[in-house]
C-alpha cells in the first residue's frame, strides 16, 4: 500500500482558520475535500492517506473522522484535541467511540504559533499528552527550529510513546537551511521513538524557484539522521499547491528519496506511516 502521510481538507466558509488569513494564502482560501483529492491520488499512484487536523476544534476532529469513516481512501486522521484539558482522557474515549473514531490515529497541536517555545513542557501539556499515548495515539510535532529543544526533551520523557515530526520541522529552505535546524534535528532523531515526515518542503522553499535538487540535501539530512525506517512520505496537500501541483511534488519527492535507495523510497512511502500510527 502506497501511503500520503499528511494531508488536510477545510473549508473557510464554514470554519476560521487563522493561520490563512496572509494574503499569500489567498490561492488556496477555498473548500477542498476528498472529492478534489481522489483523482490525485489516483493520478499518481496513491492507495490511501493520513488527514491531518487544520484548526484547533474538536469539531473538526469529529467531522474528519465521520469523513474518514465515508472514506475508504482515509485511513487515519490525526485529529486536534485540547492538551490542557483535564478530562482529556473522557473526551479522546468519546472521540474514539464516534463515527470514524476507528480511524483515529493521532493528535496534533499548532505548537509553532504558541508564543512559549517551551509550550510542550508546560505540567498540563505534559499530563495530556500522558492521555494520548494511554489511548495508544501517536502525538504529531508541528515544531519549528524554535521548539525543537522542547520536542526533543518531551520525546525523552515518553519514551515508549510514538512521535511524528511533521515537515521535517520546516527547515529555512528558502534561506539556505541553518546549523540549529540541522543540529537539532539530529538531535531528537536519537529518540528513537520519533518519526519525521518528508513533507512541506517545497513551501519552505521559494515557492516559485525549487526542484527536487533544492530539496536533496534536507531530505537528506532527515534520512542520515533518522533512517529508512523512520521517514514518511506527505504531500501536505493543499497546503503544496502554493509551490507546485501533488504530482510535482510527490516526484520530487520521490525522486529525492529514491536517490538514498529504493529501499529508503519504498518503506518513506508506506511500511513506516503504518509503523508510526499503528495502521492495520
Amino acid at each position: 500500500m502506497v501511503i500520503d502521510g499528511h494531508q488536510h481538507f477545510w473549508d473557510p466558509a464554514r470554519a476560521d482558520y487563522p493561520w490563512m488569513d496572509s494574503p499569500e494564502l489567498t490561492p488556496i482560501r477555498r473548500a477542498f475535500g476528498p472529492a478534489d483529492l481522489a483523482p490525485l491520488l489516483k493520478a499518481n499512484g496513491i492507495d490511501a492517506s493520513i488527514l491531518v487536523q487544520c484548526r484547533s476544534a474538536l469539531a473538526e476532529t469529529e467531522e474528519f473522522l465521520r469523513i474518514a469513516s465515508a472514506t475508504p481512501s482515509v485511513i487515519g486522521v490525526v485529529g486536534w484535541a485540547d492538551l490542557t484539558d483535564g478530562a482529556l482522557d473522557e473526551t479522546l474515549h468519546r472521540l474514539r467511540a464516534s463515527p470514524g473514531g476507528d480511524k483515529l490515529v493521532g493528535i496534533r497541536h499548532q505548537v509553532h504559533d504558541e508564543a512559549d517555545p517551551d509550550w510542550l513542557l508546560r505540567e498540563d501539556v505534559q499530563r495530556g499528552l500522558a492521555a494520548v499515548f494511554a489511548n495508544d495515539l501517536a502525538y504529531d510535532l508541528l515544531v519549528r527550529s524554535r521548539e525543537l529543544p522542547a520536542a526533543i526533551a518531551t520525546a525523552q520523557a515518553f519514551p515508549k510513546a510514538r512521535f511524528v515530526l511533521d515537515h521535517a520541522a520546516k527547515p529555512p529552505i528558502a534561506d539556505g537551511g541553518s546549523d540549529e535546524w540541522s543540529d537539532r534535528i539530529a538531535a531528537l532523531a536519537t529518540c528513537g521513538n520519533v518519526w519525521c515526515k518528508i513533507s512541506g518542503l517545497a513551501t519552505e522553499a521559494k515557492w516559485d524557484d525549487w526542484d527536487a535538487e533544492r530539496l536533496f540535501p534536507f531530505v537528506q539530512h532527515a534520512a542520515n539522521c533518522f533512517g529508512e525506517d523512520r521517514l514518511i512520505f506527505g504531500s501536505d496537500w493543499p497546503v503544496c499547491l502554493l509551490a507546485g501541483s501533488y504530482g510535482e511534488i510527490k516526484r520530487a519527492l520521490e525522486a529525492c528519496l529514491a536517490r538514498l535507495g529504493p529501499q529508503v523510497r519504498d518503506k518513506a512511502f508506506g511500511a513506516n506511516a503504518k509503523a508510526a500510527y499503528r495502521l492495520g
